[in-house]
């Protein structure tokens, strides 16, 4: 059975743009399953932004490394919403629900 939001959920993983219709649209509906990913999708985003910050100013191999290990786990997290799973970045999945309360 398809959990309630799961297109929410999905939408959250396209850059940019979609996480803040996702957000946006789950304020009306505030259904669990895409607000566990529009979290999980929100936290992808800030591991993205320090990426870039690093391979722009401190090492473009650590900021190519963090940039390519981020889109794995962006690709990851995809699959799981795809799968109507709440599984998202190992060790920091979890830490994302917590910190990011803002979001609910």
């Amino acid at each position: 059975m398809k959990p309630a939001g799961k297109s929410t959920a999905l939408l959250a993983y396209i850059p940019f743009v979609g996480f803040m219709i996702a957000f946006f649209v789950n304020r009306e509906d505030h259904d669990p399953f895409p607000t566990w990913h529009i979290k999980n999708a929100f936290g992808l985003f800030i591991l993205f932004v320090i990426s870039l910050v690093i391979m722009n100013e401190v090492n473009t191999l650590a900021g190519d490394i963090l940039w390519l290990i981020a889109l794995f786990l962006w690709i990851f997290s995809f699959i799981m919403a795809l799968k109507d799973k709440e599984i998202g970045v190992p060790g920091l999945g979890d830490k994302f629900q917590k910190w990011f309360t803002f979001l609910d």
